[in-house]
């Protein structure tokens, strides 16, 4: 996040939080994580996340394009000039929504099926940013474009 702030790019994070949802969570839950979260990543330019449950049909809701588009507004860029790094099919799937980037960051919790079907498929965060910031993002809607102006990363709960 460091070397992303550093190189101007704005950042936001988007994330699902059926929690609330279901009753598991409260709104203050998922803000106490939030500022917890910024504490120790450093100053975010944005939070957004989706309250509703995957049954609610709502817009904002991963993998539909809600969340980017508010996030993307939030940071004064278009939705298009922006990177979702995530870990699931429903970040990417949103990414393709709103006419982002995708980079898909595989975790414990990513199964194989969403890493055959992402756009760009990076070993790690670090090298995530790296690709950001060099501008290769083969494949998918940008080509040798320069650096994105926005980079959106799902929240750490769900």
């Amino acid at each position: 996040m460091d070397r992303l702030r550093a190189a101007g790019v704005a950042i936001g994070v988007v994330s699902n939080q059926s929690g609330v949802a279901r009753g598991l969570l409260t709104p203050d839950d998922v803000e106490r994580v939030n500022r917890r979260v910024a504490e120790l990543v450093g100053p975010v330019g944005t939070w957004r996340w989706c309250p509703h449950g995957p049954a609610d049909g709502c817009g904002c809701r991963k993998p539909r394009a809600g969340l980017i588009h508010q996030a993307a507004l939030d940071l004064g860029v278009r939705a298009d000039r922006c990177v979702v790094v995530g870990d699931i099919g429903s970040d990417m799937g949103a990414a393709r929504a709103a006419g982002a980037a995708g980079i898909l960051v595989p975790t414990e919790v990513t199964q194989v099926e969403e890493i055959d079907a992402a756009p760009r498929v990076a070993a790690d965060l670090g090298e995530a940013v790296t690709m950001i910031l060099r501008g290769r993002m083969s494949g998918g809607s940008v080509r040798q474009r320069p650096a994105p102006a926005g980079a959106l990363v799902p929240g750490a709960t769900r």
